[in-house]
């Protein structure tokens, strides 16, 4: 089933000029189905966060339409819930609270709540971690905690925006490795942003690159998770590609005239 679907969808933002505008992503259509685990690559100001902004609700294209589950998407909403690179954690809060904010008191009671956040506490590897403060966690750590904050909030897309791109190497792969685990454990569908190739290989069962903005598809990759191996010859060939592919891009092009997008 079709969970996320685009459809020639077009995203600009007008310049100082007011004649003229800058368009990110052009006719992009796309559709990203049941438990997918997508990474989404391309050069710089490709368009890729944006992309993620149209799919969560925070913003509207101009041109094309975005459903969900069939459903246009005009607004954000709770089954789409993202990961941004910024830890965002409240500091006078312990890892529990934390986490457990993010649940709908309308929905569960305290001990409900409670019982929910340590699920995914313990999900994130940080169970003995559950009343240490933001200040008191390293960087990795406060990541896993923000990373179970959303698992919480029980949605259906996970949209994470390069969320360990801040970390260091060691820390980073090691959670890559952690959300792989967290897929498959909770079988939710993933829309990953990265600019790192190593990573998308590592993650996704499907990887789509965007060409330099304007940004449109250009290029899209599938994998099966099952049989994975990153040092196998057909994956070291198929990161050759995308790298080839990402090269030929030519550099982030300037301010582009518009006359069918509508600012």
């Amino acid at each position: 089933m079709n969970v996320l679907e685009l459809e020639h969808v077009y995203k600009a933002y007008p310049n100082r000029k007011g004649d003229e505008a800058r368009i990110v992503l052009k006719d992009v259509s796309v559709t990203i189905e049941e438990n997918d685990f997508v990474c989404i690559v391309g050069p710089s100001g490709c368009g890729k966060t944006t992309m993620l902004n149209l799919i969560a609700g925070f913003e509207k294209a101009n041109l094309g339409k975005l459903y969900y589950r069939g459903k246009e998407i005009t607004e954000t909403s709770p089954e789409r819930a993202v990961v941004f690179q910024e830890f965002s954690l409240l500091p006078w809060m312990n890892v529990l609270k934390n986490v457990e904010f993010s649940i709908d008191r309308n929905k569960y009671d305290k001990r409900e709540r409670e019982e929910l956040a340590k699920k995914y506490i313990d999900l994130v590897g940080l169970s003995e971690f559950i009343d240490y403060r933001p200040s008191n966690l390293s960087g990795g750590m406060k990541q896993r905690v923000a990373i179970a904050r959303t698992l919480a909030m029980q949605p259906d897309v996970l949209l994470m925006d390069e969320p360990f791109s801040a970390l260091d190497e060691q820390t980073r792969r090691k959670l890559d490795q952690e959300i792989v685990d967290i897929w498959k454990k909770d079988k939710r569908t993933i829309v990953f942003i990265t600019h790192s190739i190593d990573e998308a290989l590592l993650l996704g069962t499907r990887i789509i690159m965007l060409s330099s903005s304007p940004g449109n598809i250009i290029g899209e990759w599938r994998i099966d998770a099952e049989t994975r191996d990153v040092n196998s010859d057909h994956m070291v060939r198929l990161k050759n590609e995308i790298i080839s592919m990402l090269q030929s891009c030519p550099c982030v092009s300037g301010i582009k005239e518009v006359d069918e997008v509508n600012l």
